[in-house]
């Protein structure tokens, strides 16, 4: 008599980290009360390194986090290979699935040719995730949603806007703008105002042009929507030397905005060429928070990112796509729950 041995696939969860923003995946692990894992990563005098996971992976659910932003003396392009990689140590001491955590996914705006004899950069970059052996992306707030197709496998686009709105919620009145710094972030302002739709906010963007052949230039030409005698918060992805933010803004008080409110997930370590037009800044931390405030800076917050907005529990993803997992505290994890494999939500977690 022939008998079924049915075998429930069991996998251990590790987090590892690069040395990006390792303060960003120690606070991620402690909110999830795992042990962040030990990379040890040896870098040789001619800059090559060598990872080696100070634990056993085989048949565990991987995960890898890392920033692609230039820290501490290593560019863009030191952490995205570091992260590659470390990924590739991982799927060659046999992990059962390596999933790459990039709070901060570098080249996401090259995802298009603007011109002829241009890069699509962020293809390629997704391309060699693949190759190392990812199995998975997890981001926020990408440059554009149609990055998530450049990956063949799921990517998990998380979103920023739920700790900043209760920011706005807690310092601003009724009646405020939601204004987009180009046509291309419309949509994401849109999508700010629907969540703040009982404090009547509506939405304006501006008409920004960068001149042919430059780079890190805007220039912003005109603004679409009401803004004179009203708050002004502009929602970008990102602020890299903030000349697209100090040019709307200039451009909002010309035209009678009362005030000019920044709110971006990203802010680098520089500070912005011009302060007196802004009245506040708010950002997230998926980068390091390296920027010291000066006098005549405007009022800055940079938000801690797991504990201003608790992560989701990246334990759902080690278990099949019909488990359930009870993580949401509060409503505004919501969208982090929901990326994360379209979990149910209720008050407290069992995963």
């Amino acid at each position: 008599m022939n008998k079924t041995i049915d075998k429930v696939t069991t996998k251990r969860m590790a987090l590892y980290s690069g040395r990006t923003h390792p303060s960003l995946a120690e606070e991620v692990a402690q909110h999830l009360e795992v042990q962040l894992g030990e990379a040890n990563i040896v870098e040789f005098a001619n800059g090559e390194l060598r990872p080696r996971f100070g634990e056993s992976v085989r048949g565990g659910d991987v995960f890898i986090m890392q920033t692609h932003c230039g820290h501490e003396g290593r560019s863009v392009n030191d952490s995205i290979m570091e992260q590659l990689i470390m990924i590739d140590a991982a799927y060659r001491a046999s992990a059962k699935r390596v999933t790459a955590v990039c709070p901060f996914y570098g080249y996401a705006r090259q995802d298009r040719k603007a011109e002829g004899r241009e890069p699509i950069t962020a293809r390629l970059i997704a391309d060699m995730f693949k190759a190392a052996g990812s199995k998975r992306m997890v981001s926020i707030d990408l440059h554009s949603g149609q990055i998530q197709g450049f990956f063949e496998g799921p990517v998990d686009h998380l979103t920023a806007i739920p700790v900043l709105e209760k920011y706005v919620r807690s310092n601003a009145r009724d009646g405020v703008v939601i204004v987009s710094p180009d046509a291309g972030r419309v949509k994401v302002a849109e999508r700010f105002a629907q969540h703040l739709a009982d404090m009547n906010a509506d939405v304006a963007f501006i008409n920004k042009r960068r001149p042919k052949n430059t780079a890190n230039v805007a220039v912003a030409k005109e603004v679409i929507g009401e803004v004179e005698g009203r708050l002004c918060i502009l929602t970008d992805d990102m602020i890299d030397t903030g000349g697209t933010i100090v040019s709307a803004a200039e451009l909002l008080m010309n035209r009678g905005a009362k005030e000019v409110w920044p709110r971006t997930a990203y802010f680098p370590a520089q500070p912005l060429s011009a302060w007196k037009t802004l009245q506040s800044l708010a950002w997230c931390s998926p980068t390091p928070c390296l920027f010291q405030r000066k006098s005549g800076s405007p009022r800055l917050r940079c938000f801690p990112w797991p504990k201003s907005l608790p992560m989701p529990c990246l334990q759902c993803l080690t278990k099949p796509a019909s488990a359930t997992c009870l993580t949401a505290k509060t409503s505004h994890n919501v969208h982090f729950a929901m990326a994360l494999g379209g979990c149910t939500l209720t008050s407290r977690c069992i995963c």
